[in-house]
């Protein structure tokens, strides 16, 4: 790895990091009556957060790592779940009635009704082995992979480098309303 890309993987590295460190607050001390609570019948529980964050990760990475290691993006019509996740290994102490490749992405408060998982060792469990993987592909990096085109399904497409940065945002956006939810709880 040259210098450039070394600096800009560890300022990448630093963020997911974060949130990280995020999480494990988020989830500290927590129990299942605080981990499913829904401030309101649209709002998120600090449990399904931190599912669909990981999840958001997991999948977005293991696409990345693929088209890095020379596989195609994904195109429109599109829909295969991303090969290399660290999901399943999970699914199954996790017994969501989700589909396999289920993320979040989209879920109705019906959907997140059905999240039931009250194990904060579970989810913090799954986040640091996706945790793991993310540091392990950003460690991988070269200066040229910053600008692959990494997948087809959006105008314009989207470079390996704006895929992480999606995903730090969107990370720490959902680590910020599970601690605000934390914060409701413990007021």
């Amino acid at each position: 790895m040259n210098e450039q890309a070394l600096w800009a993987a560890r300022i990448l590295e630093d963020g997911f990091d974060r949130v990280r460190e995020g999480v494990g607050h988020a989830l500290l001390g927590m129990g299942p009556e605080h981990l499913l609570h829904r401030p309101g019948p649209k709002a998120n529980s600090i449990g399904w957060l931190v599912w669909h964050l990981t999840r958001i990760e997991d999948d977005h990475f293991a696409s990345l790592a693929a088209v890095l290691a020379g596989g195609r993006p994904p195109a429109r019509g599109n829909h295969e779940v991303p090969a290399g996740q660290v999901w399943p290994e999970w699914e199954e102490s996790f017994g969501l009635p989700y589909a396999a490749g289920a993320t979040g992405v989209g879920h109705r408060p019906e959907e997140v009704d059905a999240f039931t998982v009250g194990d904060a060792d579970l989810l913090r469990g799954y986040h640091e082995a996706v945790h793991a993987r993310v540091v392990a592909v950003l460690r991988d990096l070269r200066i040229e992979d910053f600008g692959r085109i990494v997948d087809l399904r959006w105008t314009p497409h989207l470079t390996a480098a704006v895929r992480m940065m999606s995903v730090l945002n969107d990370a720490t956006q959902h680590v910020g309303q599970a601690a605000y939810v934390r914060g409701l709880l413990r007021g």
